[in-house]
Formats: structure tokens, sequence, C-alpha cells
């Protein structure tokens, strides 16, 4: 289990899931990008949904509860990314819903 601390705030994550988000976030906070970030709590830790506004200007860090780096998935990548652009800011998806999201959305973007 890794952390996202963001304006002093921990967020506790899946290290899979949040290799992921850290490249997705880096790569939009790099370009300037400021977006909304959202995913849901699982009911058994006490349900409810997250949004935070990222932006470059808040303090923002990835702890990593494992030694080992996750192999990344070029498509769970490209579905956070584009999801980013929708109304509702970047959602956090798991590696199932990324394929589902990117096959709703057509092909992944070539390397």
């Amino acid at each position: 289990m890794g952390t996202l601390t963001y304006a002093g705030t921990d967020y506790q994550l899946d290290d899979r899931l949040l290799a992921h988000l850290k490249i997705a976030i880096v790569a939009k906070l790099r370009v300037g990008e400021c977006f909304l970030i959202n995913w849901q709590i699982p009911a058994g830790d006490g349900a409810g949904r997250v949004s935070l506004w990222i932006s470059p200007g808040i303090p923002l860090s990835f702890r990593f509860g494992g030694s080992k780096v996750p192999e990344l998935n070029r498509s769970w990548l490209d579905a956070l990314t584009r999801s980013s652009h929708g109304i509702r800011g970047m959602v956090v998806m798991n590696e199932a819903e990324a394929a589902e999201y990117i096959s709703r959305a057509g092909s992944p973007a070539a390397p």
C-alpha cells in the first residue's frame, strides 16, 4: 500500500495504482495543467468519494510501500489521462475499468 500526500493530507492507495497515477499526474503538471481528480472510497473504508483540485503550486508526494517498481500498463495510463479531459476530471480506475474505458473510447494513442 502506498500513500499519495496532497496539501498535507494522506490518501492510501495500492502501489500499482499509485504508480500509474504518479505518471499521469506528473505528465499533466509538467505542462502546467491544473485538473480535478476523483475516486470512490470503498464501503469497507467508510464509503464516499474524494475529489482533489490538482495544481502545480500545491505540495504533492508519492510514497510507495513496496521496494519493487510496478510494471506499467500503457492502456491504463492512457485511460487515466483521457478521463482527465472530461467534465468529471481524472477518474481513478482499476486496470479492468481502464480496459473497458479504452474499448468504449477507442484504441489507445500510439506510443
